[in-house]
């Protein structure tokens, strides 16, 4: 029996089309709707926004500690409430790095009540570990979680222990990843995550008919961006937008803080269409999930085919310069003509002097014209005339009948 091996090409594009069906099947890592949120020490994200505001209380011997998740910590004793700080995006939520504890929340800008020397004049300020299970004593009865216990750093600062039962963690994000439109002025990916407005196609962040390109920018972690793959363009619907790419991120240039790689969209309304088309632009990261957004754009007319509206204008920018060659060799040729051939000086050289000077006489109306050197010289030569004709005959009152008088007026 004889066993077929199949071609090589053929398994390479059954390789790539199932590449190709996996990115797109893939969702994008959108930031959560609340600060309340971390990633974990393997990258992915952890949510607790369900938890904002919960309270959980502590029982001390000198105070009674009660920590809002994600909203503040207080104490509660004789001298009443004492503010140990608050929750806001300032903040860190980060990973606990390796220690016992699982998670790290900060809060700061609590009671300046004998605290206002303290460190950046912050106030009271407080650490909260979060711990993903129970504690080390296992004295969190229920499923709500507890406080295990509380340290009194000094009168400005308090370290609590807290168990929960963490939320499953979600998708790896790819962290310290930056995506955003250059120049720079609009994120739309931020630390891995894809910022709202680009996470889903949305009509209000779309881009306008007249904006036919767009360039983005990307940046990553130096000893990771090795890691980034070539972006993969997919519109929705197929037919309608002409989309080309191009850039540096797409000859395997790897981003870095230093040295961003750029993504070119060239995009041509081919069709008008009430609702805005859909650019989904996945970006792969191995090891990670993949880096997505969605970019809409609106086309409220056609727009030809792509370099039409270039082809026009350079069209008109040779038409203008043959136009102005043309008219300045007309005007060198006349010049010269006048000047060699009609023997005209000074400005009557210039073509077209003649037409202006009787266009110009005819709108003043006063029918007279500048005088010319030869009628200048005869005016001025019979004015000297007439003056010797008169002296003479005052001086002789009798004259020759064959004198002739030059001059007469």
């Amino acid at each position: 029996m004889q066993i077929r091996r199949c071609p090589h090409s053929f398994i390479q594009f059954l390789f790539i089309s199932a590449l190709v069906i996996g990115f797109e099947g893939a969702a994008s890592v959108p930031v959560p709707d609340s600060n309340c949120y971390a990633l974990d020490n393997s990258s992915r994200l952890v949510d607790f926004s369900s938890w904002i505001g919960h309270p959980f209380e502590y029982d001390g011997k000198e105070f009674d500690l009660v920590v809002r998740f994600c909203k503040d910590v207080e104490t509660r004793g004789q001298a009443g409430y004492v503010d140990f700080g608050r929750f806001d995006p300032l903040s860190y939520f980060v990973s606990g790095s390796g220690q016992h504890f699982d998670f790290v929340q900060g809060f700061y800008h609590g009671d300046l009540s004998n605290c206002e020397h303290s460190y950046d004049k912050l106030g009271r300020t407080a650490q909260v570990n979060i711990i993903c299970g129970n504690c080390v004593d296992e004295r969190c009865k229920g499923g709500l979680g507890c406080i295990c216990s509380v340290t009194q750093d000094s009168t400005c600062r308090v370290t609590v222990e807290l168990a929960i039962p963490c939320e499953k963690p979600g998708p790896r994000v790819f962290k310290g990843f930056t995506v955003g439109l250059h120049p720079r002025s609009w994120e739309l990916v931020y630390n891995g995550m894809t910022q709202f407005g680009f996470d889903n196609p949305r009509r209000e962040f779309s881009f306008k008919t007249e904006q036919t390109h767009v360039t983005l920018y990307m940046t990553a972690i130096s000893s990771l961006s090795t890691l980034v793959g070539k972006p993969i363009i997919n519109v929705s619907p197929e037919s309608g937008l002409n989309v080309k790419i191009s850039g540096s991120s797409l000859s395997g240039n790897h981003p870095t803080t230093l040295s961003p790689s750029t993504l070119v969209l060239d995009w041509n309304c081919e069709n008008s269409r009430k609702t805005p088309y859909e650019v989904n632009v996945t970006i792969p990261v191995d090891g990670y999930d993949p880096v997505q957004f969605f970019l809409t754009k609106l086309c409220e007319y056609n727009q030809g085919a792509e370099g039409g509206s270039a082809k026009g204008w350079a069209i008109f920018g040779v038409f203008s310069c043959v136009s102005l060659v043309a008219f300045t060799l007309l005007c060198c040729g006349g010049f010269i003509y006048k000047t060699r051939v009609e023997r005209v000086r000074g400005i009557d050289a210039l073509p077209g002097m003649s037409l202006l000077s009787a266009l110009l006489e005819t709108l003043s109306g006063s029918g007279q014209s500048y005088s010319r050197t030869e009628e200048i010289n005869n005016a001025f030569a019979n004015e000297v005339t007439w003056d010797r004709s008169s002296a003479s005959s005052t001086q002789s009152p009798t004259q020759r009948p064959s004198e002739r008088t030059y001059g007469a007026i």
